[in-house]
Parts: C-alpha cells; structure tokens; sequence
C-alpha cells in the first residue's frame, strides 16, 4: 500500500522533533480498514495522539467521509499542539489532558483506538464503558516480547485477562507487527 499523504505528513513531523512512539504502518493499515467500517454519523476514539500518524491512518480510511466525529486526545501538551499544526478536517476533535480522566465525558464511541498506557494499561475499564453496542477496541503494542521490564509483562497480561473476563466481548489476538488485540461488543451484550 502506498502511503496516504496525511499519514506521510505526520511521519515527517514525529521525525522533525524526535517523536518515536508513532502506531506502527501494520497497525495504521488496521486502523484504516476499522474505520472505513463506521456506521454512518459514528464516532472513533483515539487515545494518544502522538504527531497525528494513527489518526491521518484513521482518516485515510474515512477518506471523503465528513459523517463521522473523530476524537482524539494527547496527554503532553506540547505532542497535542505540535500535532495541532496539521491540517485536519474540522470534525476532528482534538483534547489535551489524562485520557482516563476524560474518558467519562466524552460519549460512546463505535470504534476506540487505544495507543496509549491511559486507557490501555491503565483505565482499561473506562475506555470499555465508552464502547457502544456493536463497538470495535483496537490495541497495539500487547507483544510482551518488546518489552524488558516485569511491569510491561504484568500491564499486558491484564489487560488480556480483563478482556477475556468481560462476557460482552468478542476478542481477537493478532501476534503480527507489534502485537494487537481486537475486541467487539457484542450486539444486545448487557452493559458490564
């Protein structure tokens, strides 16, 4: 696949200010692929923002679409504004702030693209309660083998386990790129 121009802007801004922590090309290509899917007037879900790469993947695969709400938030805000500079369509909603404590405030979402500790390794839970019936939880980085420190090991093991335990989801693990976990809720799934 060729790279979509947004997707290459974003990648030249993480590299014009040293930014490594960018969603890898597999799990952009995911990403795309997920949000095409939207339902129409839905809304996805990004926490961690980065330099906007996962975001103009998600885009991509909006391409020409102007139905959809896209809310993304960056916990440091000197990442939020720098990825600020692009230039993304006016339903992009960025936020600035801990994504476990807005997580409350800001809705149901039909997709979630969870690419930061803050409702990933951490607040799991509340990034679950923003999934609508039917909603799509994308997770990358949930290799253990990137990792080094016990910690990382425990943080993935739970989130995997919390996963399997809640009885609304449907989950996939993909071990390709990085390590990525699909999960869906399913219709008519009582709330948890």
């Amino acid at each position: 696949m060729d790279v979509p121009p947004l997707v290459e802007q974003a990648r030249q801004r993480a590299a014009d200010h040293g930014f490594g922590y960018s969603c890898a090309p597999l799990t952009g290509e995911l990403l795309a692929v997920l949000s095409a899917a939207v339902r129409p007037g839905g809304r996805i879900l990004e926490l961690g923002t980065g330099m906007g790469v996962g975001l103009a993947w998600a885009l991509h695969g909006l391409r020409g679409r102007a139905d959809v709400t896209l809310v993304t938030v960056e916990q440091d805000p000197r990442t939020a504004e720098l990825a600020a500079t692009a230039d993304w369509p006016a339903w992009v909603e960025p936020h600035t702030g801990d994504a476990v404590r807005l997580l409350p405030g800001l809705g149901t979402f039909d997709l979630v693209f969870a690419d930061a500790e803050g409702g990933k390794w951490h607040g799991l839970d509340r990034t679950l309660a923003a999934l609508g019936e039917g909603g799509v939880l994308l997770l990358d980085d949930m290799d253990p083998e990137r990792y080094t420190l016990a910690e990382h090991h425990v943080a993935i093991a739970g989130v995997r386990a919390a996963l399997r335990a809640d009885t609304r989801l449907v989950i996939v693990d993909l071990p390709v790129g990085t390590g990525h976990i699909i999960a869906t809720v399913r219709r008519g799934a009582a709330s948890a």
